[in-house]
């Protein structure tokens, strides 16, 4: 049977995308490799060619459709397209909504590939203004704008916007908007409930939570824009394999208790090590002192696995990564096994030498919280 609206996050992950019962059939049917499909007379079936679709993505995309937009559209579910990384979600949104002569907002203090994607825009003729997350300040930038790109928490600040108060404004203007909803998850956040017209993520990160599977998402509810986006596929080939696009599956199943028990231990995490004599700037929004809490709060079902801190200087910070006992020094997060990582070491986020962005994985909260402290003993002394 499929899921109901009114079922819970735990039922909806593991129940959803999953075909009707056959008997004697797999509950999750296995990948299908193909490149080509029988095809007698006029292409008119949903399978022809493996650029354009294949059975494994199909009920993929239903499962994140189910999960980022519950109640679906008037027409039926929403419409998802999966790419070979978030990368590939990410351009194909842009690439496909804006052209020379139009202009799109972009968030300053975003995911550290948007300056490459801001010069690939620029050079196809776009102009692209920028302005911080915090403060809801993209506000200021819209008259004119085709799009407004919107990431919320922000990775790796973790500062928070208003997203319904800036896709009223945007859609007011005349912009469509995307959000990038990586960080927080469809059980997190649902961007399309909040009014955007894209809900886009990297599924490579907490979706699947494994740090094994490259893969991104776009989904949308208009039925237009998402065909755009998956002629955009098309055009370029930034197709997922169809192992990744199971594995992912698979993966969706443990959703809900991978982000809750994360959460709970990146908010224990968090209120650990806030009074340590060497940590400054301490940002998680699930903390009720942080900058952010009070609008989370009111659009965020959970608060995600991401804590961010400086450490006095870099020698420090890379002190404090060596001496962690359970943690992986690793440029991602969302995993279940928790990675650290000094984010200056890459140069192009605006951080102190000393920032870290630590993901906080399912390890016994106890555990890792011991672990920290102690790091920062030793890092500090």
């Amino acid at each position: 049977m499929p899921i109901s609206d009114e079922d819970g996050d735990g039922t909806r992950s593991v129940r959803a995308g999953l075909p009707d019962a056959v008997a004697y059939e797999p509950t999750l049917p296995g990948p299908v490799f193909a490149a080509h499909f029988h095809l007698p007379g006029e292409p008119t079936g949903p399978y022809a060619y493996g650029r354009d679709d294949n059975p494994t993505w199909t009920h993929l995309e239903r499962a994140i459709g189910e999960l980022e937009a519950p109640g679906g559209t008037p027409d039926g579910p929403p419409h998802t397209t999966v790419f070979a990384s978030g990368m590939a979600a990410i351009s194909a949104v842009l690439l496909s909504q804006a052209k020379a002569g139009d202009t799109v907002v972009l968030p300053d203090d975003g995911y550290q590939a948007l300056p490459l994607v801001r010069e690939q825009l620029e050079a196809y003729g776009v102009a692209v203004r920028t302005a911080p997350t915090a403060g809801d300040a993209q506000l200021a930038e819209l008259a004119g704008a085709k799009l407004l790109w919107i990431e919320s928490p922000s990775n790796p600040g973790l500062d928070v916007c208003d997203i319904r108060r800036l896709v009223d404004a945007a859609h007011e203007a005349g912009a469509l908007v995307a959000v990038d909803n990586t960080l927080a998850t469809p059980l997190g956040q649902r961007p399309l409930d909040l009014g955007a017209d894209f809900s886009v993520a990297s599924g490579t990160k907490g979706l699947t939570g494994h740090g094994d599977i490259l893969l991104g998402y776009v989904t949308s509810r208009n039925a237009d824009l998402a065909a755009s986006v998956r002629r955009w596929r098309k055009v370029v080939g930034a197709i997922p394999g169809p192992m990744e696009a199971w594995l992912a599956h698979r993966s969706l199943a443990t959703l809900q208790l991978r982000a809750d028990r994360q959460g709970a231990s990146a908010l224990a995490l968090a209120t650990a090590i806030r009074s340590h004599p060497c940590v400054t700037d301490l940002r998680y929004p699930g903390l009720p002192e942080d900058p952010s809490y009070a609008v989370a709060s009111r659009q965020m079902r959970r608060y995600g696995c991401v804590v961010s801190f400086t450490l006095p200087d870099k020698a420090c910070a890379e002190r404090f990564l060596a001496g962690l006992r359970l943690v992986d020094d690793a440029t991602s997060f969302g995993g279940v096994r928790s990675t650290a990582e000094r984010r200056g070491r890459w140069g192009g986020d605006a951080v102190p030498e000393g920032f870290i962005r630590f993901s906080v994985g399912a390890e016994d909260p106890d555990d890792l919280i011991v672990d920290v402290l102690r790091a920062l003993d030793a890092a500090s002394s």
